[in-house]
């Protein structure tokens, strides 16, 4: 059975957007000062409709078959049950609390796995046709009515025509980023977007980059507020689509590791909560420029680590206990002799080999398809792609609790 070229652009640009997003997560050990909150807030303006855009432009071959539910199951649902006690009883353990029911109201960086499988489940849907585009960005809209944060709710509304945007575009339209006018125009969009966040609070608030509150909690009225989400997510759209098309096409040492974003997804939380209860922000109070260049080079060498292919070996099966035991299932069933005979060697060609267990066929059109093989973190459709942003309790800026 022949396997599926991945696409290296893909993976460098998973690998990147992970390693921002626990830079992001970093810098909240970090003291307010307006050169940090400058920085967070042009991080924040794009990098989290990116990471949405690029989930849903993984997402476009999901349909509702047994194999896909069983990807939901093994690489959102499990890890989901999995770890969101743990990372919230690991922070208890360290002195941190945040309200909020377990499960039903997902703490700090769990979020995006129950937006990501309700996303997903709907996606045999929203991809039909391309009026659900726009019907997204009204559902957005409109969705800063509701202030219910269940599975959370505001994100599941708010960031989904982001996704929906990924589902529609196809590689050729996204082969137009490597135009070198794309490139020059992508420089010069970052640069204005860094201008607009250097007095963010001026016009939009901080808060309008999560996506994660209704207008009612942002204290905003509902036609400003909406005019602010709507300009907010133009300037995200301009943004991720500029950081993309800057990074590098080409295969190289960086590209493996975007099969193991999920190891560094899942993991991060609890080394940046460690290193918050060993007293690092308490020093980054009086070394705030210092503390930023160390928080930000650390944030990178973390998710370095955790991609690593030591980690992507040895972490698998804590990140996806199932599919890597169903996996070495397979290769053990694979690699074991058959019964000896004394009979002569056939010259006959041997058959083809069975598929794995678990396995299927790449479907038409997935992007970054490898070859079949049982839901393992970081493959393929089944990989979420992304996580992960700044939510309620984790914050900077006027919103932040701690």
């Amino acid at each position: 059975m022949a396997s599926t070229t991945r696409d290296p652009w893909l993976d460098n640009t998973k690998m990147a957007l992970v390693t921002l997003v626990v830079v992001g997560h970093s810098w909240g050990l970090l003291p307010d000062t307006h050169f940090s909150d400058w920085a967070y807030d042009f991080l924040y303006f794009w990098h989290i409709p990116a990471f949405v855009f690029i989930s849903g432009y993984l997402s476009k071959s999901f349909e509702w078959t047994p194999r896909h539910f069983k990807g939901l199951l093994y690489v959102l649902v499990i890890p989901y049950l999995v770890f969101e006690p743990a990372l919230y009883y690991y922070r208890v353990s360290l002195g941190e609390h945040e309200p909020g029911l377990l499960y039903l109201q997902p703490h700090w960086t769990m979020w995006y796995l129950p937006v990501l499988f309700f996303w997903r489940l709907m996606t045999p849907i929203l991809k039909r046709h391309w009026l659900f585009l726009p019907a997204a960005v009204l559902v957005s809209l409109a969705g800063g009515l509701w202030t219910l944060d269940w599975f959370m709710l505001p994100r599941i509304l708010g960031l989904l025509p982001f996704f929906v945007l990924g589902l529609h575009l196809k590689p050729r339209h996204l082969r137009h980023l490597d135009d070198p006018w794309v490139k020059v125009a992508a420089v010069g969009a970052l640069v204005l977007i860094a201008a607009l966040a250097y007095d963010t609070d001026e016009w939009a608030r901080t808060a309008f980059l999560w996506y994660d509150a209704g207008y009612e909690d942002l204290h905003v009225q509902v036609a400003t507020a909406a005019q602010t989400r709507l300009s907010v997510m133009a300037v995200g759209l301009i943004g991720a689509f500029s950081v993309m098309a800057l990074i590098p096409r080409r295969q190289g040492w960086f590209t493996a590791m975007g099969a193991a974003t999920m190891n560094v997804y899942l993991l991060h939380g609890f080394v940046i909560k460690t290193v918050r209860a060993q007293g690092f922000s308490q020093w980054s109070e009086g070394h705030p420029y210092a503390a930023l260049l160390a928080t930000t080079l650390g944030a990178v060498a973390l998710a370095l680590a955790l991609a690593s292919p030591w980690s992507r070996r040895w972490l698998s099966w804590v990140v996806n206990p199932l599919g890597t035991w169903e996996q070495h299932r397979s290769r053990s069933a694979r690699t074991a002799p058959g019964p000896t005979t004394g009979a002569p060697t056939s010259a006959a060609p041997s058959p083809a080999p069975l598929p794995r267990a678990g396995s299927a066929p790449p479907l038409p059109d997935e992007p970054g398809a490898t070859a079949p093989t049982p839901p393992v973190v970081g493959g393929g459709a089944d990989d979420p792609g992304f996580p992960r942003a700044a939510p309620s309790g984790e914050r900077r800026g006027p919103e932040s609790t701690h």
